[in-house]
């Protein structure tokens, strides 16, 4: 079986990868589709067959998709351009004859509000329109997120958001990986709906103070207005779309822990609370699924120094998530991939 990965040479390409030669596939059959082959020396020299193809070239893209079994769609980086990418990449892995695709979306990108789903569910839908077995990878908020924002609240002593006191689910692009690889590797993925995140949720003061705490420096959290933080986040360079999107997730986690506690007032059902909680619970339709811990705290450029053993830094990064069926489909998952255990 012939495993394909786009955008090979990026953060999580090269990490699916990784996971993937992990769980024992041969680098021989693992094909990496990359846009620079210079980029991709190291995995060609693993016996990787590493070929070039542009998201926006059909042609390259369908001799690089030739004998590919199973593909691993990593969403685009042109925001405004994905949806005609993905399309190109799709039709192609059509007209190759591939079997199965994995697609790194959004989460709940059929309903979400964000700026950046229009393109995941036209994505999606394309997908569910061209015949081809897939699944659905909704990837949460990547803890790396956060790294270029540390240095400054280390500095200044405060990190500044607009959530009030919602709480982020995230988790490293490591663990997402061993998501994919899980996936591509397991039996019966067809029309399965991953949403993935964190099995801790962190609120931003909480997440303010496990920054302090790993830095041996006193770190606060602090709440801005939504056209405050939008300004903020603008004169640091965000185009008015980047700072609007931010401004809109923040905003999105408020409303969430709103909903949540209302939720909770009114004595919802404890299982409900205790998946909302990060434990381990059944959602409504849905079934949990759970992946490993890591840390991104032991790769922070200064000026946070390492001076912790590895397994010291205690930002939670281990991601539950969970799996349904595509809404077409006639009955929801009964189970998850490995029955409610850790990825392995």
């Amino acid at each position: 079986m012939t495993i394909a990965v786009t955008g090979a040479t990026g953060h999580l390409g090269r990490l699916a990868i990784d996971a993937l030669v992990g769980r024992g596939v041969a680098t021989k059959d693992l094909v990496a589709i990359v846009r620079d082959p210079a980029k991709a020396a190291e995995l060609s020299a693993q016996g990787v067959d590493v070929r070039r193809a542009d998201y926006n070239d059909r042609g390259a893209l369908d001799q690089a998709l030739a004998g590919v079994d199973k593909l691993l769609l990593i969403s685009a980086s042109e925001v405004g351009k994905r949806e005609v990418q993905h399309a190109n990449i799709i039709d192609a892995a059509a007209a190759a004859g591939v079997g199965f695709i994995a697609y790194t979306s959004l989460l709940r990108a059929d309903t979400s509000p964000l700026g950046l789903a229009p393109e995941h569910k036209a994505t999606e839908e394309k997908l569910a329109a061209s015949g081809i077995d897939h699944a659905l990878l909704r990837n949460g908020w990547y803890w790396e997120n956060y790294l270029g924002s540390v240095p400054t609240a280390v500095e200044t002593g405060k990190l500044f958001g607009s959530a009030g006191a919602g709480r982020v689910a995230g988790a490293t692009r490591k663990d997402y990986a061993e998501a994919a690889a899980a996936v591509l590797l397991a039996d019966g993925q067809a029309g399965k709906v991953y949403e993935l995140g964190g099995d801790e949720r962190l609120t931003y003061p909480e997440l303010a103070e496990t920054i302090g705490k790993n830095a041996g420096k006193t770190v606060e959290y602090s709440d801005l207005p939504q056209a405050e933080y939008s300004s903020l986040l603008e004169g640091a360079g965000l185009p008015p779309c980047g700072g609007e999107h931010a401004r809109r997730l923040r905003c999105r986690c408020r409303r969430r822990c709103t909903r949540h506690r209302q939720r909770r007032s009114a004595g919802s059902d404890r299982q409900e609370q205790h998946a909302l909680r990060g434990r381990p619970g059944r959602l409504v339709g849905h079934a949990p699924v759970y992946v490993r811990r890591t840390s991104i705290f032991p790769t922070l450029a200064p000026p946070i120094t390492p001076r912790k053993a590895a397994g010291a830094w205690s930002i939670p990064s281990a991601t539950v998530c969970s799996v349904r069926r595509d809404p077409s489909a006639s009955q929801p998952a009964a189970r998850s991939i490995h029955s409610g255990k850790r990825w392995k």
